[in-house]
C-alpha cells in the first residue's frame, strides 16, 4: 500500500521526467553508416568503440538502424575459432541493408523522455534516432533515458 507522501513524490517525479527534453539527454555525436557498406565496417566499427547502434543513411536519409545484435544474429558463429571457413568469413561481405532493422521509430527533440520511453518499451526496441524535420541530430538509448529517471 502507498501513502499519500510515496504518491506526492511519485506524481512529481513523473511530472518532472515529462518535461524532460530529448535534446537535453541525447547523444549529438551520431555514427552512420552506408546501406550498402559491407559488415566488415560494421565489424570494424563495433570492435572500436562502446556503443551498439549505427544509424543505417541512405544519400544522408535515414533508411534503417543496425543493431551489435543484429550484426551478430547475420554473421557465422564460427568466425575467429579453429572451425572457421572461408564461407564463413564470406557472411561479412554481407551488405548492411540486408541485416539492417527498415524504417526505424524515431523521435524528434522537443519530445520528451516519457514519450521516448514508452516508445522504446512498447516496441521493445534499444534506440531511437533523433530527426528534427528529416536530419539526424542524435540518438537515445534506453540507457540515456534510464541515467536522466535516476538523476532528475
Amino acid at each position: 500500500m502507498t501513502t499519500s507522501t510515496e504518491m506526492s513524490t511519485e506524481t512529481l517525479t513523473n511530472n518532472a521526467a515529462k518535461h524532460i527534453c530529448i535534446a537535453d539527454i541525447m547523444t549529438t555525436r551520431v555514427v552512420t553508416i552506408d546501406m550498402d557498406d559491407r559488415l566488415t565496417l560494421a565489424k570494424e566499427i563495433f570492435d572500436n568503440v562502446s556503443f551498439h547502434h549505427l544509424l543505417v543513411v541512405d544519400n544522408k536519409q535515414l533508411s534503417g538502424i543496425l543493431s551489435y545484435r543484429d550484426f551478430l544474429r547475420a554473421l557465422s558463429p564460427n568466425i575467429g575459432t579453429a572451425a572457421e571457413l572461408i564461407r564463413d568469413t564470406e557472411t561479412l561481405q554481407k551488405r548492411v541493408h540486408q541485416v539492417m532493422t527498415h524504417n526505424p521509430f524515431t523521435i524528434a527533440p522537443h519530445c520528451d523522455i516519457h514519450q521516448a520511453s514508452k516508445l522504446i518499451l512498447d516496441h521493445d526496441i534499444g534506440c531511437l534516432p533523433v530527426l528534427d524535420n528529416n536530419t539526424i541530430v542524435g540518438i537515445i538509448t534506453w540507457k540515456d533515458l534510464l541515467n536522466a529517471y535516476c538523476l532528475r
